[in-house]
């Protein structure tokens, strides 16, 4: 049976799809880029192959933003002079995606990412020119390709696309669970096997390192996506601050100075994407006005989980129930997260367990945007006198805590750096997982992702839901 999921099938079906003459004009001018010598005619001569290509660069760099003198420009090489050789590189390539992208009829969640690539592309750019004296095109051109296996998805996946569609609106969905459904590979390993196969370019491959690099290059292009994506959730969020503060410290400047530029860039996004022809991806980019973002934050607070009740009594009723049957734990665990998250409408929860030997906590299920992927291989020592953490200290004391209020200050020292990294902070339950007398894991809830605090009636819940779930593993066990 021929394979349909995973890297080398995915890569097979762009190559016999019409992204191969995107692929090419990538892979030439790329060519040309890493080539000292070359000459305005060397790139003068690539577009010149595609008529319509060259008719869309020079519209392009006719335009109020790349020529705001509006000196007339009828030729390539015209373009090449008054424009530079890196700006016409990179319209070309922006054109080229744009067309190749948008030929059909494309799915919402295509043009919602095309614009964010162009976010991306200025925020990259413009956090460069603090960093570089040169190639700051090098790095809008990786910031704009960074997502270019999810791009190439949306674009010409057809069934596939409309299956993940529905996956991922199905309530308490893990998006990045539902990719690995449907294509076999993550959005991420796509973008770099397309990156390798069609050679595009050191930058772009690099950029997928993430923190691991240091080079200024690969500083503003990460940066540049982390606040394109993150601005979908609002200027204000606290997960924006800490990219602020990143660009403020590498580029010596004030966080308010770099929430400024930030803010001129997202503007200036909106005037390139509005130039390259399609004015749908500019109402797609987050508003900068504060009338308009006062509108998007009570769009988004409408758009937030919220508790569910109807979920919540069926959730509490069926823990009672499984503890009675021939059931599995993950039956068991299904179900309370879902009482958790769709019905108490915490945002994260997880059920971390004792692991290879009970010498460490591993993650057993969890509910939430991306988080059971992000704990993919998150593994947690049990604690040790010289290093004392939370998990280990919950379940040895038996204490259901609320973290984040003042009753629990004196035990903030052990939220350690390992659990930051991959919880980071905030308020947050947390509650031992029990069989009898025997310790299995623990429990953990918060609601990270909007930053919203948690509340009292959610402590109530999530206390009751330990209740039931510790009383059924007792009853598993003992059977």
């Amino acid at each position: 049976m021929t394979q349909t999921t995973g890297l080398d099938y995915w890569l097979k079906r762009f190559t016999d799809s019409d992204l191969p003459a995107l692929a090419s004009v990538v892979n030439d001018l790329q060519q040309l880029a890493a080539d000292d010598d070359t000459s305005v005619k060397q790139l003068a001569d690539v577009l010149l192959h595609d008529a319509a290509l060259t008719s869309h660069v020079l519209k392009v760099a006719n335009s109020i933003y790349y020529n705001p003198m509006q000196e007339s420009i009828r030729t390539i090489s015209r373009a090449i002079v008054l424009l530079g050789f890196a700006n016409v590189r990179s319209i070309c390539l922006s054109t080229s995606l744009v067309d190749a992208l948008l030929q059909q009829r494309p799915h919402q969640q295509l043009l919602e990412l095309l614009a964010r690539a162009f976010h991306a592309a200025v925020q990259a750019r413009n956090i460069a020119s603090y960093l570089m004296a040169r190639d700051q095109e090098e790095v809008f051109i990786a910031a704009l390709l960074y997502h270019l296996g999810e791009l190439a998805f949306w674009s010409c996946a057809g069934d596939a696309a409309d299956r993940l569609v529905t996956l991922q609106s199905a309530p308490g969905a893990d998006a990045d669970a539902c990719v690995r459904q449907v294509l076999g590979v993550s959005f991420a390993q796509l973008s770099q096997g397309l990156a390798k196969a069609w050679n595009l370019g050191e930058n772009v491959v690099l950029a997928h390192a993430g923190g691991t690099r240091k080079e200024p290059q690969v500083q503003a292009i990460v940066l540049g996506v982390q606040i394109s994506d993150q601005s979908l959730t609002g200027w204000d969020h606290p997960a924006m601050e800490k990219h602020l503060q990143e660009f403020a410290q590498l580029a010596g400047i004030t966080a308010q100075e770099a929430l400024e530029q930030v803010l001129q860039s997202a503007e200036e996004a909106v005037r390139v994407v509005a130039t390259f022809g399609d004015e749908r991806l500019a109402g797609l980019i987050p508003a900068t006005d504060p009338e308009q973002i006062a509108r998007q934050q009570q769009q988004r607070k409408a758009c937030l989980l919220q508790p569910d009740l109807t979920v919540l009594q069926s959730c509490l009723q069926d823990m009672g129930m499984l503890a009675n049957k021939q059931v599995g734990v993950d039956v068991l665990l299904q179900t309370l997260l879902r009482g958790l998250h769709q019905g108490a409408g915490l945002e994260r929860v997880m059920v971390a367990v004792l692991a290879e030997g009970q010498s460490c906590f591993r993650v057993r299920q969890a509910v939430g945007e991306g988080f059971a992927h992000k704990l993919l291989d998150w593994r947690l020592p049990v604690d040790n006198p010289a290093q004392r953490h939370l998990f280990s200290y919950v379940l040895r004391d038996r204490e259901v805590l609320w973290m984040g209020v003042p009753a629990t200050s004196s035990l903030l020292d052990l939220v350690t750096q390992p659990m930051l990294q991959y919880l980071e902070k905030g308020m947050f339950f947390i509650a031992p997982v029990m069989a009898g007398s025997r310790p299995v894991g623990v429990l953990y809830a918060d609601s990270r992702l909007s930053g919203r605090a948690l509340l009292n009636e959610q402590f109530v819940a999530f206390k009751r839901f330990v209740q039931l779930v510790n009383r059924a593993l007792d009853k598993m066990t003992a059977r």
